[in-house]
């Protein structure tokens, strides 16, 4: 399997962020098809509601995923269920069973970080909506915690998620956060990825290393010398050039 290059094209990034970073369905749908050209097959969104607030409510997630899919078919189209976005873990496992029905507006994959509240009811929600599960682990003690419980049904990659963003500390923050994840299946890919000032370092890593990737306006809003990334293709060209 050839890695995998993931654009992140929004996160939890508030509008005034960045000129460029999508909120809307329609700005979302722009940014996607414009990385699509360029090669990328999978995406992970962070879908708003009207007033530009997260969301994982069936209505307005399944608005954004349906405009998304129509303006760039064929990609993968991933989102978050962030314990920040429904703080309650029952009301986020409820939110998430109902994505069942969404039909063209129901995603391909979502995340769930192992280290929230209620991470297993979600990730069995999922699984029974016939969505993949990404898996965050952002610690070596999430790690951990995932070994302890398994890895569950549904699951179709591991995000390991480099908090450390000093760029000379990013790398071997990696190293051990891959360390911590060797008892994972071989046939499981892993995508590596930091955020901020640890994202070029630990992307150059995941590229040394053959693993799966991402790049976006979430993680960075910068290009690797340091200057402003005019939008999420800049980032992505600059992320095929490494």
């Amino acid at each position: 399997m050839l890695p995998l290059l993931q654009c992140c094209p929004n996160g939890s990034r508030p509008a005034e962020a960045h000129p460029t970073v999508p909120i809307t369905p329609w700005q979302l749908a722009t940014a996607v098809a414009e990385v699509a050209e360029l090669g990328v097959t999978s995406v992970h969104l962070h879908p708003r509601d009207a007033v530009g607030l997260e969301t994982l409510a069936g209505p307005e997630l399944a608005t954004v995923v349906a405009t998304v899919r129509a303006a760039a078919p064929g990609v993968e189209i991933g989102v978050s269920t962030g314990a920040w976005i429904t703080p309650d873990p029952v009301r986020r496992t409820e939110l998430v069973e109902g994505w069942s029905g969404l039909a063209a507006g129901r995603p391909d994959v979502a995340s769930v970080n192992v280290h929230e509240p209620g991470w297993l009811s979600v990730c069995a929600a999922l699984h029974r909506a016939g969505v993949g599960i990404e898996l965050g682990v952002f610690t070596t003690k999430a790690a951990a915690i995932l070994r302890a419980e398994g890895v569950p049904a549904g699951t179709i990659r591991v995000l390991a998620e480099v908090q450390e963003t000093n760029p000379d500390r990013a790398q071997p923050a990696a190293a051990d956060l891959l360390a911590a994840l060797d008892f994972l299946p071989p046939d499981l890919p892993i995508l590596l990825h930091g955020e901020e000032g640890g994202a070029w370092p630990v992307l150059a890593e995941a590229v040394r290393l053959g693993l799966h990737r991402r790049i976006g306006l979430e993680d960075t809003l910068v290009l690797p010398d340091g200057t402003p990334a005019p939008d999420n293709a800049a980032l992505v060209r600059a992320a095929q050039a490494t």
